[in-house]
């Protein structure tokens, strides 16, 4: 696994409310979801050529459902 490197972020409480019921409905972690929505958002701006390989879903493809 690539090596992973840690920061302090200071974020509106909102935001941060809101991230972490994102994450509840797309089955993330926190840390996940902020990672995977800066991922898509420097695809999305041609920062990064590729998404680096994970078992997330693409932004595109809905989150799995649970009966």
């Amino acid at each position: 696994m690539p090596e992973r490197k840690a920061f302090l972020l200071r974020i509106d409480p909102a935001i941060l409310d809101a991230i972490q019921k994102w994450a509840d409905d797309d089955l993330r972690s926190m840390n996940g979801q902020i990672e995977f929505l800066l991922r898509q958002a420097l695809i999305d701006r041609r920062r990064i050529k590729t998404a680096a390989p994970t078992n997330e879903p693409l932004a595109s493809e809905p989150p799995p459902t649970i009966d």
